[in-house]
Parts: C-alpha cells; structure tokens; sequence
C-alpha cells in the first residue's frame, strides 16, 4: 500500500486525524479540500465529506480520480445497535449494508443493490490483520469488535428503528457515510475498509450523548487508525 485515502464527514473527525500528520499540503478540488502528507512515513490523502451519502459518494470519486490511492480507509463515529456496545468501543467494518435502501418492490431483499448486492465486504486481509493488531494494545480501555455497519441518509433516534435494523442486517453500529464510500469504492475495484467508535445509543435523546461524546470517540478512532499504519509498515 503506497497511497492511503482517509474520509471521514465531519470537522471533529478530520481534526483528530489531522494532529497525526507530520506535516501537509492542501489542495482543493470542486470545493473539497484535500490533506496531502505522510503520516508514519505512509503517504494519506485525508479529506472530509460532509454528512450524508450524496456527499460521501461524491468525495470518494473526486478522492478516487485525483489521487490514484491503493486503498480507502473510511473514519468516524456511529451509532451503536448492538447492546453490547458502549461509548468509545470500536467496530470494524467486515461488511457494510444500507439499511434504507429499498427495491423490495421488484422481489429484492431489503438493502440489495442493483450491480452491487446485499452487502460490501471489507477487504478481508486488512481487517483480520487489524483486529489481531489491535487486541495486541496493552491496557486499552475500550472494546473492539469485528461487524457490521449500517449506512442510511438518517440520523437514528428511535429505539423500534435501531431494533428494526439489528434485526434485519445484523448490524452492530449505523452511520451516514460508511455504505455510499463502500459502494463507490467497489464499483472502482478500490480495496476499502471503515473504522467506527461509538458515539451514541439510538434512545430518543441519542442527539445529546452524540453531542457530548463526539471528540472522544473521534480522538479514539485516530488512535486505531494509528496501529493501523503500524501493522502496514
């Protein structure tokens, strides 16, 4: 792996991985701007998205045809859904699914994409090496699970939602990015895998914790993301 692509959606995310670049140089391209330097002596592109899958499918084709990356490595904080989960623990993606896509119509499965299908699977070398990296961390204080991120154009509040798509896909954690950067990345044939802290619990008043826990399980994932370039090197 040469060249490493980072997005993440939000200033909190981007400014956590920002603070691991020995130094950078920025371009801006169709008004995104792009961070380009090495961090660990591995040359990253970071660029942050915006919220939303339209957002995050349109960055990841500029970062994509630009930039000429080996590789996409999405960051961030998500909700989680699966009750074993709690603030700061860290999910690794193995598959990605979108939870609100919806052609059930025409005898499809819920979240099955045409010319994708079910699900996007993670490169799978990459993640079984990072999980065994990281559970190599010695007194870390947070869990680390391998699963499965679900993505839809909704921040989840509700707990019969939360339910509902643990129920259906399997879930461990949603998020607003993660399926869209996946799916672009696979249509290119561009090996892609995600790192999610938990934020927040759908509970009603999830907006809140998200709110107050946002720049510590930002700061965990650049912590991840750090033995990440390690295990590569």
């Amino acid at each position: 792996m040469n060249k490493l692509g980072i997005i993440v959606a939000m200033e909190e995310e981007k400014e956590a991985i920002q603070e691991l670049f020995e130094n950078f140089e920025i371009k801006e391209i169709y008004g995104l701007r792009f961070y380009i330097g090495k961090i660990d002596e591995k040359k990253c592109i970071l660029t942050q998205s915006g919220v939303g899958k339209v957002n995050a499918a349109r960055t990841t084709q500029v970062l994509l045809d630009h930039f000429k990356v080996d590789m996409v490595i999405n960051l961030g904080v998500a909700g989680a859904i699966n009750n074993s989960l709690e603030v700061g623990d860290i999910v690794i993606a193995k598959e990605v699914v979108q939870h609100d896509f919806d052609i059930t119509a025409f005898g499809h499965s819920k979240g099955y994409i045409t010319g994708v299908g079910n699900s996007v699977i993670c490169d799978r070398d990459i993640v079984n090496k990072l999980e065994k990296r990281i559970k190599e961390i010695p007194e870390k204080k947070y869990n680390v699970k391998v699963g499965i991120v679900a993505t839809g154009d909704i921040f989840c509040t509700e707990i019969y939602m939360k339910d509902k798509i643990r129920s259906k896909f399997k879930a461990d954690v949603v998020d607003m990015e993660c399926g869209a950067i996946a799916q672009v990345c696979y249509l290119n044939n561009i090996p892609f895998i995600a790192i999610r802290s938990v934020s927040d619990t759908p509970d009603g008043e999830n907006a809140k914790t998200f709110d107050e826990n946002l720049k510590l399980s930002s700061s965990r994932c650049a912590e991840v993301f750090k033995y990440f370039l390690e295990q590569e090197n």
